[in-house]
């Protein structure tokens, strides 16, 4: 039935479904609309949230009369800095900062980044973009405790994501949540798998090693680093999503 609902050239809706959307009722008037997919985020809410909704895409599926497919989208690594004694801080333009791999901020002028493996392969000149870009850092100094000075300023509030220009951060895919998220996935019949984050081509092919063939998998292009191995991962992919 998966391959069914996945046929055809035309281009396919997506709708997310969330608290709002998700009733019998709803996901009904969304498939009369044109919904083709119903997307279950699983950066939110509980799996048996997540299978009411996919037993009321299938009600509205035969009650419609054509294929309606759903699609588990994994919420992968969450890469943020850590928190602030006040909640956050306001970067001067060219102030500099010390980053500390740490949960939270230990002085006025330090960064907490939560993630040591991401402290420890900074080097000089590398540039950190912030809350999708908003800010940005510029390592002036690596070590145990990096320093960076503030491109363009503004202010910095707790857990706000982070990625390093060109570079892939030494973070998996998959996380612990996400294995456990795919598994229940897997075990209610979702149609396609969505994977966020992805990097490297090992990503796909750990997914796809656990999927085994029973969901294709979209690969979602949202890190620079996706980009620098665009053509492994688009091979090894069953689909690309352009996410950001």
């Amino acid at each position: 039935m998966t391959e069914n609902r996945l046929q055809g050239e035309n281009a396919k809706i997506v709708a997310t479904l969330g608290p709002g959307s998700r009733s019998p009722k709803e996901v009904r008037a969304l498939a009369d609309a044109g919904v083709d997919v119903f997307r279950l985020n699983f950066s939110h809410g509980e799996h048996a949230q997540h299978k009411e909704a996919l037993d009321a895409v299938r009600a509205a599926e035969i009650a419609c009369g054509r294929p309606l497919a759903t699609l588990a989208d994994l919420q992968g690594p969450k890469v943020r800095v850590g928190k602030f004694p006040d909640g956050g801080i306001r970067l001067g333009f060219r102030a500099e900062y010390d980053l500390v791999a740490a949960e939270e901020a230990d002085e006025d002028d330090t960064i907490p980044v939560p993630h040591k493996e991401i402290v420890d392969m900074l080097e000089a000149g590398d540039k950190i973009l912030v809350d999708d870009g908003k800010l940005i850092l510029t390592v002036t100094k690596a070590g145990k405790r990096p320093k960076v000075l503030a491109e363009i300023p503004g202010k910095l509030t707790d857990k706000k994501g982070f990625t390093v220009r060109g570079k892939a951060l030494p973070v998996r895919a998959l996380t612990d949540k996400d294995r456990a998220d795919l598994d229940f996935a897997l075990s209610i019949g979702v149609d396609i798998v969505a994977l966020s984050f992805v990097q490297t081509v090992e990503d796909v092919r750990e997914v796809k090693d656990i999927i085994a063939g029973r969901a294709p998998l979209v690969s979602k292009l949202e890190k620079p680093a996706a980009i620098q191995n665009l053509d492994v991962i688009v091979e090894a992919s069953d689909a690309v999503m352009v996410a950001r």
